[in-house]
């Protein structure tokens, strides 16, 4: 024993091993240092009336059990009466066994001292962490031997030992070490020791990282350990990972949880804990810290980056709170809640909690205010920003009062005070408040009040004029908030755009860039496209200035594939096509455009878009082209030159035969083409808009029955137009659309279509029997507008369902 460790035994329990390691002793063992009782070196050695010595704790549980069993009390090794139990203490013996202890553990820790070390055996490092275990267990003043001895950086350094089992052992050693002594902790925070012990909180042996999160709760007991546990890299990230995991053990999770609440102690650990996505420890301090504690909190929560379920949660939890610093704190103090705020009005949810709790006077208030104390124009740009958030999410604005006179965001007074500071102040917060002005123009319940205000405080031309400035927000914000209000100012807006200013120029430049297809392109084009279609002005201009010609080329490239990837390619292609849209509704009045339409063949592009399928607005805005095209094909289709009749013809007209003119188009009788006169037949569009008379939007089923009518309209044959219809199936679709009645302008629509298809008495004649025909055609008669009540009458006479004598209207045609 004078050389190594017994490490040949395996104690099977911590009582033998406890037992065991009483046993390892440097200098030999004395009988007369043995309880005869308990085979063990006694502690507190006393001595009966007949001589002999027993550990005293032992022969006071004989003593016990004689007088529980009814015995008198008899010596345990002679089993003879004793008329005394009186125990004399052996203080000479004590303090020679202690003498003799002292001896044999400063020996056995030298014996420690040498085995600890990355060269010894394994045996030998197990047995000398286990006597470090069993020395301070034994007593806590040991403790600080241990300590003296010089054992606790060994002992840290089996942490580096390869034996899985040695690492475990030196963990479980270290927490016995440290536990309930501040002094051992201070020596653990000293050099790499916490970040080697954070390591293995990565390990993937869950013994190791068991036996470490251990270690660190009992160091996070010391709040100077706090700081040095916490500045380790990724130390709270491993805990806040452990506490919330639901594949670690239940004991390892409630330790993490434990040594992470410790650590909130600390400032700075909140701050990292909020940063790994625990954030309550940091809505704690910002709701009940000091006014220094709440500006940190809230100054660092500004600067997070939140998902959207974390907004939630802090617009629940301190909401109020915020709202409260920002009405009532200092600068400092109202800058930290200000950011904060708008982090979390980003998220639609956690805005509307915000506007709850009374967000939005005091941000009014703020940005309007001006004189002492007023903010400062950066953090009048963030107010803007939280109000451009807030007013995204669509929430009731008309009803929630922000003034003192219970004015509300879309009080005529309150915008009038938007418009103002829009003009005069600088591109950051301008772009802002637009951006709340696109927010409240985006609900069709507002944007009538917007727009009032815009009209009453004469700032169309003001606004218009973004659309050149040198900042892409800004220009982005003004040409969407122009497109929301176009509906409602189309002309006025046509007029500002129709001046020499250069907005309608710079709208075609953004469209023309060549950069990819961006937000402002979209928008720019969108605004475009839903100015009043029926403006000549605006078209001829935009026929000067060649915008088709690029709108066409947009398009083919996108068809063509050349352009992918961007979220705003649909609304780009949507609005591409609307704005092309707008030449034919010029046809009549502008022969460029009927020139441009033919150089470009316009009329086979929109055939094409109309199988765009997913895109019901492109194939809605084809559809009404092409109707508006096809009316034109009357106009344009060249009838033929009948030859006049020889002399002999004219003397004796019974030798006259009719001429005979092949190629002609049957519907508009005369020589017809896709390019030059537009015509549907001969563009084999009539099939496509058939098939589209099934969609599910009412939108495009009307624009596509509107082109189909066009062939049934009156200057062309509408016998060869309902032939054509047999031919591409398309009676059947269309008394659906009657007898669906989706709409009241599908029905019209549909009415007038079935009267001109039953002119053809083959075709009246079979309808005649359908009933629910005649019942869709009554129904009709008796609920349509006048002009549709005519022409159902008409209808319903072709079935004889009413006599040609009724005269219920007059016969207008």
């Amino acid at each position: 024993m004078a050389e190594s460790w017994d490490g040949n035994h395996d104690p099977g329990s911590p009582s033998e091993e406890s037992y065991h390691l009483e046993r390892l002793h440097i200098e030999p063992i004395y009988d007369a240092f043995i309880c005869p009782l308990t085979k063990q070196v006694m502690q507190d050695p006393v001595t009966l009336e007949n001589g002999m010595t027993f550990e005293r704790e032992a022969i006071e549980k004989w003593f016990k059990e004689c007088r529980d069993s009814g015995r008198k009390p008899v010596c345990p090794l002679t089993h003879r009466d004793l008329k005394s139990t009186e125990l004399n203490p052996s203080i000479a013996l004590r303090n020679t066994i202690e003498e003799w202890n002292a001896r044999n553990e400063a020996a056995q820790i030298d014996m420690a001292h040498r085995s600890l070390s990355l060269g010894s055996g394994e045996g030998d490092i197990m047995q000398a962490l286990k006597f470090v275990q069993h020395l301070c267990q034994k007593s806590r003043s040991n403790k600080h031997v241990i300590r003296n001895a010089d054992l606790i950086p060994m002992i840290v350094d089996m942490l580096k030992a390869t034996s899985r089992r040695v690492r475990c052992k030196a963990l479980e050693t270290l927490l016995v070490v440290v536990e309930d002594d501040d002094d051992n902790k201070e020596i653990m925070a000293e050099g790499d020791n916490v970040r080697t012990i954070v390591k293995f909180l990565s390990h993937e042996q869950s013994k190791e990282r068991g036996a470490a999160i251990s270690l660190l709760y009992e160091l996070s007991k010391s709040e100077s350990l706090c700081e040095k546990i916490g500045s380790v890299s990724g130390a709270i990230l491993f805990l806040v990972g452990m506490a919330s995991s639901k594949s670690e053990n239940l004991v390892t999770i409630e330790m993490a949880e434990n040594t992470l609440e410790n650590l909130e102690k600390s400032e700075t650990n909140v701050k990292q804990m909020a940063e790994s996505g625990r954030l309550q420890p940091l809505l704690t301090l910002l709701l009940e810290g000091s006014s220094e504690t709440k500006l940190s909190m809230a100054a660092f929560l500004g600067e997070l980056v939140l998902n959207n379920e974390v907004k939630v949660l802090v617009a629940r939890t301190v909401g109020s709170s915020l709202i409260n610093i920002m009405k009532h704190g200092n600068m400092s103090s109202r800058e930290a809640a200000l950011k904060s705020l708008n982090q979390i009005s980003s998220y639609e949810s956690s805005a509307k909690i915000l506007i709850e709790a009374g967000i939005l006077p005091p941000l009014v208030k703020d940005l309007f205010f001006v004189g002492a104390n007023q903010l400062p124009m950066k953090l009048k740009e963030v107010s803007a920003t939280i109000l451009a958030n807030i007013v995204n999410t669509g929430y009731d604005f008309d009803s929630v009062p922000v003034g003192s006179e219970h004015q509300t965001l879309v009080s005529e007074e309150i915008v009038h005070n938007f418009l103002h500071l829009i003009s005069n102040t600088g591109p950051a917060i301008e772009c802002k408040l637009l951006q709340v002005l696109v927010g409240l123009t985006s609900s069709p319940i507002t944007v009538f009040n917007i727009v009032s205000a815009i009209k009453s405080s004469a700032a169309t031309i003001s606004l218009v004029q973004f659309i050149e400035a040198p900042q892409k927000d800004l220009r982005v914000a003004s040409i969407k908030l122009l497109r929301n209000l176009s509906p409602h100012m189309g002309q006025e807006l046509a007029r500002c755009l129709r001046g020499t200013s250069g907005q309608l120029g710079s709208l075609i430049k953004v469209i023309s860039e060549n950069t990819g297809i961006t937000e402002e392109q979209a928008a720019a084009v969108g605004l475009l496209a839903d100015l009043p279609e029926r403006d000549r002005g605006l078209t001829r201009q935009m026929l000067d200035e060649r915008v088709f010609q690029l709108v066409i080329s947009r398009i083919v490239s996108i068809r063509q594939g050349e352009t992918r990837g961007s979220r705003f390619v649909t609304p780009y292609l949507e609005g591409l096509v609307k704005l092309l849209s707008r030449i034919t509704f010029v046809l009549t009045d502008e022969p460029d455009a009927v020139a441009l339409c033919r150089e470009q063949n316009v009329a086979a592009l929109f055939i094409e878009l109309l199988q765009t399928n997913g895109l019901d607005n492109v194939q809605m805005v084809s559809a009404m082209a092409l109707e508006n095209l096809s009316q034109e094909s009357k106009n344009l289709t060249k009838l033929p030159e009948i030859p006049k009749p020889g002399f002999c013809v004219s003397i004796f007209p019974c030798l006259s035969k009719p001429p005979v003119i092949t190629g002609l188009c049957k519907v508009h009788r005369g020589t017809c083409s896709l390019r030059d006169t537009f015509c549907l037949l001969e563009g084999q569009a009539v099939d496509k808009l058939v098939a589209l008379l099934d969609h599910t939007n009412e939108k495009v089923v009307e624009a596509s029955l509107a082109a189909v009518c066009t062939v049934l309209d009156d200057g062309v044959d509408i016998e060869q137009g309902v032939q054509v219809l047999c031919e591409a199936e398309g009676i059947k679709p269309i008394l659906l659309v009657l007898l669906e009645k989706r709409t009241e302008t599908l029905r019209r629509r549909a009415v007038w279509a079935v009267e001109r298809l039953l002119r053809t008495e083959d075709i009246a004649y079979e309808i005649s029997g359908d009933p629910n025909v005649s019942t869709a055609l009554v129904d009709a008669f008796q609920h349509g507008d006048y002009r549709t009540r005519q022409i159902a009458e008409r209808a319903l006479k072709h079935v004889d369902r009413i006599p040609n004598f009724s005269g219920v209207f007059p016969n207008t045609g």
